[in-house]
């Protein structure tokens, strides 16, 4: 499984140039994978760096409520986050990225997307962000298809959001967010961008 989830990674990102294992007590290790890549928006802005998860689907994601957990059924993902290379110490997130992918064995969360995510700190040293929104799979990394009744891996792509984000974020959701985002001309791999205003 964690094989298959690994070729799919370095066919969609080459062959990582780091990687690093966090084990937490009661849960299987997590390793966190780095990429980097020239970068691709045509902004000429310089190197980007990718860190993506794996061990998070090693097993299925449980509801919480269900009365007993399935080993086989259940969403599966991994976790991927892209920023500019040189402008932050991002290699500091790993041990937050491993502690998010590690949330669905240890709390019992199904993560997808539209989720928020939260460390509880900075993802990296000076980062004005402690959490992160879900977005949709399919892009970057494709999904990866298992025998049935087993469910696709997806790999996830993780927006960081600022404090004030996140809590406009739980009134207004994840598409509004997005839309504001958007409209704002939001530089999302910028490790350390301003807010973007949230006025009415």
């Amino acid at each position: 499984m964690l094989a298959l989830a690994e070729a799919r990674l370095l066919t969609a990102l080459g062959e990582p140039d780091a990687r690093a294992a966090v084990t937490f007590l009661g849960t299987d290790r997590i390793e966190v994978l780095r990429f980097r890549a020239a970068d691709d928006d045509g902004s000429g802005a310089g190197e980007i760096v990718r860190y993506a998860t794996l061990g998070m689907s090693a097993h299925p994601m449980t509801d919480p409520t269900a009365a007993f957990a399935d080993p086989l059924r259940g969403p599966r993902a991994e976790l991927v986050l892209t920023v500019r290379a040189g402008r932050a110490d991002t290699d500091k997130v790993l041990r937050p990225l491993a502690v998010l992918a590690a949330t669905p064995q240890v709390e019992g969360l199904i993560v997808a997307p539209g989720a928020s995510l939260d460390t509880g700190e900075p993802l990296w040293p000076g980062a004005p962000f402690t959490s992160v929104l879900v977005a949709e799979s399919g892009g970057l990394v494709p999904d990866l298809e298992l025998e049935p009744p087993l469910e696709p891996v997806r790999f996830l792509p993780l927006l960081p959001m600022t404090p004030n984000e996140a809590a406009w974020k739980r009134v207004h959701g994840a598409a509004a967010l997005q839309e504001r985002w958007l409209r704002g001309g939001t530089d999302l791999r910028d490790p350390l961008r301003a807010g973007v205003p949230l006025g009415e």
